[in-house]
């Protein structure tokens, strides 16, 4: 996909905006060359808001990683996920009247798919095309079916889009930083990458990634995409709906979440014994009676509230049976003592809280919070097989998948 140039990535989020220079050498290794960390302004999940402001943080945070590695970036991989991204699914058909399977019948099949993605919406762009899987004659293949004898050939793709709009205003937002955008990352296919292992994204699995104002939803099989969502929900909520009901500042309420207990079962710690919250949480406010129920119960409505839409999601496509019991909870929400036993008691199913897990001492620069950011690096290096956007051209990328050869860099 690249050369062997310098190269950067750059994810956008709502508190920090992370950048990643990178090198791959002559064997095909990764060097990483820096990284830089900087306060988000201008951005809100994933959309710019303020030109100038975004433009600013976002030249500040590159400006730096390139002082560290003493390289001048011209093009840079944007990792983002936003709520307006559209996820859609498509089940293309061909008659094959029991001749083989040619390159140009599944080429077919996703032009088909695309053409009609693009004429559904014109607003919006591509960004990621995933292949579930073919059917041919009944028969599932995950792999193309080059050269095989059939009657009839399904193909089942993802279409991850993003507004065409969004996409001109960030890109305009990196032209004023004098860099061009190359290529967009979903933020949650970059971490699945990152933090799940093979069996996890072939077998099915759940990727709930819990932000600061967002939380995005990812749901792979067949080592692809299968669909994902994102909604304008995170623990911030928690922390407003407690200062709303009980009139505490923001910071009060922020304490007490991140002393909270999740399971539900032993937070006697908050409150006085008799059941009412501690003057020591008091910090901004005059102190007064608020109940431990009080509490609970506007933390647990807002817990629940996510679960439902979230369960919604797994259960609406049709495939729950095999994503429900692989579930899995990252991002800083999910750092919240206990959160994933309440996950666990409200699907009935163990859910795992990922842990950051870094190959060298470099990644955990910055308090290790780049896991997007090296997940964009892997697919970036090798590509990814059920993924056709974009195409490799490093002689180092790894493996490059069909969709690849078909679309190139202009599907």
């Amino acid at each position: 996909m690249i050369s062997n140039s310098p190269a950067g990535i750059i994810e956008l989020g709502n508190i920090y905006i992370k950048c990643l220079i990178f090198q791959i050498n002559n064997e095909g290794s990764i060097e990483i060359l820096s990284t830089s960390t900087k306060l988000s302004k201008g951005i809100h999940n994933g959309v710019v808001v303020s030109l100038s402001e975004a433009a600013n943080a976002i030249r500040s945070c590159i400006g730096e990683a390139e002082k560290k590695s003493t390289v001048s970036l011209k093009k840079i991989a944007v990792v983002l996920e936003q709520p307006e991204f559209l996820c859609t699914k498509f089940s293309k058909h061909r008659k094959i009247n029991g001749s083989k399977i040619q390159k140009d019948d599944i080429d077919f099949l996703l032009k088909e798919a695309k053409k009609q993605v693009i004429l559904n919406d014109e607003k919006h762009s591509i960004i990621h095309i995933f292949n579930h899987n073919y059917v041919v004659d009944g028969k599932t293949f995950l792999d193309e079916p080059i050269d095989v004898y059939a009657d009839k050939l399904s193909h089942e793709m993802t279409f991850v889009t993003m507004p065409r709009n969004n996409i001109k205003n960030i890109n305009q937002t990196f032209l004023e930083c004098d860099i061009e955008v190359e290529r967009y990352i979903s933020s949650t296919f970059a971490l699945a990458v990152k933090l799940l292992n093979e069996n996890d994204l072939k077998f099915g699995s759940t990727l709930i990634n819990i932000g600061f104002e967002k939380i995005s939803l990812g749901l792979f099989r067949n080592l692809a995409l299968v669909h994902s969502t994102t909604f304008p929900i995170g623990v911030n909520h928690l922390k407003k709906d407690i200062a709303k009901v009980c009139s505490l500042s923001l910071l009060e309420s922020e304490n007490i979440i991140n002393e909270m207990d999740f399971s539900f079962k032993d937070n006697d710690h908050l409150f006085e014994n008799n059941k009412f919250l501690k003057k020591i949480y008091f910090k901004d406010s005059n102190f007064r009676k608020i109940s431990k129920s009080l509490i609970l119960n506007v933390v647990k409505a807002r817990l629940d509230e996510i679960l439902e839409i979230t369960k919604k999601q797994i259960f609406g496509i049709g495939l729950n049976s095999f994503f429900k019991k692989n579930l899995f909870i990252t991002g800083g929400g999910s750092k919240l003592s206990n959160l994933e036993k309440y996950f666990s008691n409200f699907f009935q199913y163990n859910v795992n809280k990922l842990e950051n897990t870094y190959d060298n001492k470099k990644e955990s620069q910055n308090n290790g919070e780049l896991d997007s950011c090296f997940g964009a690096l892997k697919i970036i290096k090798e590509g990814w097989e059920t993924e056709a956007l974009p195409k490799p051209e490093n002689k180092h990328r790894g493996k490059t998948s069909f969709f690849a050869k078909i679309f190139g860099k202009g599907a």
